[in-house]
């Protein structure tokens, strides 16, 4: 007898038209298999008389009970259904890193974004994608850029509501937004306006937003590369000032997917300019003080980076237990005992470390630092144009040295 060499796991992309709006492909793997999979709005879309199988509604929380769920109906025909494109935000991505991609099959079905591109002639390749389905709306705002189209996947019925009070607050209430409804289905409803008079009650909690990024006029603009304006950052003095963070961030490099350890965050500003080059980066900001700790989650959720990991301890105590980073910059306490140290061991080969200080004593040992592990000695001085009576002077900031490295297999510079 010839075993069936297809994957026992179907995930089943379904869209707000059900059943009639599948094709006959997906319909029959339905129609086969012995446990059906999904949120009770999916599984209603099925009818009972096409559908035969078990029953099965997605526990909450629901990653955590994926490994179980599998194990249970290990040698049943399982059919999992998934909103729309089931790798598109979707459960897919969750069977295939639990269960790995040889284990399934997808059978897709047009996304959210599709659908509304479609319906608004808009470029898919062209509009960016923010998801607020488990996300905090604060993540919406590093995208934010004057002029550009947005896609918000909402979390449901209040997420339009959230939306405009967010580019309100963030100085893009002359936004315009569009909220689409039950895509795809009979069901389809359109309405709009602007963030900053968005009067329109809770709708379908199936929708999708679309938004016109617009920014008020005297609203701080904030650029997409790191060397944000001083002013966007809430602070009490410790912070990374413009110029020099901008090239800070460029000897850290970051490239997405990293993570950083930000050791003596003061104001978060690298760690959060860390993560806004790319919605993949990761960084944890280490600060001894509760209060800056405190005033980094909220620069963290103004500039749109909510998932900001801040460690409120003093180093090198609170590194431990820390993942491996990809790069750590120290922005404070370098003669800390042990800290340079324990920052170096834990990079791996190919990491990057990035030291500055403006004292003669944390320059003295980066000096040290550089002769034995190699790297790059940088002094940074900026002066700003001041006035001097009627006339206008250079004003010299306290220059700061950096020292930066990468780290090689050997412990010794590459």
């Amino acid at each position: 007898m010839i075993s069936d060499p297809r994957p026992a796991v179907s995930v089943v992309g379904i869209g707000a038209d059900g059943w009639d709006g599948l094709p006959e492909t997906s319909r029959a793997v339905l129609r086969a298999a012995d446990v059906l999979v999904g949120g009770a709005r999916q599984l209603a879309l099925l009818p009972a008389a096409e559908c035969a199988g078990e029953r099965v509604p997605w526990p909450s929380p629901l990653r955590p009970a994926v490994p179980a769920l599998l194990a249970e109906h290990a040698g049943r025909r399982l059919a999992v259904l998934a909103s729309g494109d089931p790798m598109f935000y979707g459960i897919g991505r969750t069977l295939t890193e639990l269960a790995g991609a040889d284990a399934l099959r997808v059978l897709p079905h047009p996304s959210a974004v599709s659908y509304a591109c479609a319906r608004l002639g808009l470029p898919v390749e062209e509009t960016e994608v923010v998801t607020l389905v488990g996300r905090p709306a604060a993540g919406l705002a590093a995208a934010l850029h004057h002029g550009r189209r947005l896609l918000v996947l909402s979390a449901g019925a209040d997420t339009p509501a959230e939306v405009a009070a967010l580019l309100t607050e963030r100085g893009f209430g002359p936004s315009r937004m569009q909220v689409l409804e039950q895509l795809g289905s009979e069901r389809e409803r359109r309405v709009g306006g602007t963030a900053e008079t968005w009067e329109h009650p809770p709708g379908d909690p199936l929708n999708v937003v679309a938004v016109d990024c617009a920014r008020a006029t005297g609203a701080l603009r904030l650029g997409a590369v790191p060397g944000l304006p001083d002013e966007a950052y809430e602070n009490d003095g410790q912070l990374t000032k413009r110029h020099v963070r901008a090239a800070t961030l460029a000897a850290l490099a970051p490239a997405p997917g990293e993570l950083l350890w930000d050791v003596g965050g003061g104001s978060g500003s690298i760690a959060i300019e860390w993560m806004r080059t790319h919605r993949s980066c990761r960084a944890v900001t280490v600060e001894r003080d509760a209060e800056r700790a405190r005033r980094i989650e909220r620069n963290a959720e103004s500039l749109g980076v909510p998932g900001l990991r801040v460690v409120t301890a003093a180093a090198p105590a609170g590194l431990a237990g820390l993942p491996v980073p990809d790069a750590v910059f120290i922005g404070g306490g370098l003669t800390a005992p042990g800290l340079l140290d324990a920052c170096w061991d834990a990079l791996p080969e190919g990491g990057r470390l990035v030291a500055n200080t403006v004292t003669l004593e944390s320059e003295a040992l980066l000096a040290e630092r550089c002769r034995r592990h190699g790297g790059e000695l940088v002094r940074l001085a900026v002066a700003h144009a001041v006035p001097v009576g009627g006339f206008t002077g250079w004003r010299q900031a306290m220059p700061v040295t950096q020292w930066s490295v990468t780290k090689s297999s050997a412990g010794e510079p590459s």
